[in-house]
């Protein structure tokens, strides 16, 4: 079920789409998203927008925390960007979960580059409705 709810969400995520994440693992708590940064991605300074790096932190979040089967959605995010991140760099955002209770969870995402440095420091909370996900 978990990859059913994964697959469905990325299947109606437009963002994520067109971030062209691609998930290499997921299981309840943890998934493993990947995407290549393209010119279209870059700020005004030549580097990569931090939006896009947070995003791809989010999108690890959503997929994590929701293949426990219920629908979870962000209550709270932060970020911090110690390395800058160039066109063609290869992101790597791996959330594992950190605490879960019955109506919150908490999760630790680093983004890596294809090198294997640390260009974000991802934590995010999310509020767990009592809805189950149908697949």
């Amino acid at each position: 079920m978990i990859h059913e709810i994964v697959a469905k969400m990325m299947e109606t995520d437009a963002f994520s789409q067109w971030l062209g994440i691609e998930i290499v693992r997921a299981e309840k708590g943890t998934c493993q998203l990947q995407m290549t940064v393209r010119e279209e991605m870059c700020n005004g300074f030549g580097i990569i927008h931090g939006g896009i790096t947070f995003s791809l932190a989010d999108s690890a979040l959503a997929f994590a925390s929701n293949a426990h089967g219920r629908l979870s959605v962000a209550l709270e995010c932060s970020i911090s960007y110690p390395v800058a991140v160039q066109v063609g760099d290869v992101l790597t955002a791996t959330a594992t979960e950190v605490s879960l209770t019955n109506r919150i969870g908490i999760y630790s995402i680093p983004v890596t580059n294809q090198h294997g440095e640390l260009v974000g420091v991802f934590k995010g909370s999310v509020y767990r409705t009592s809805k189950e996900w149908e697949v």
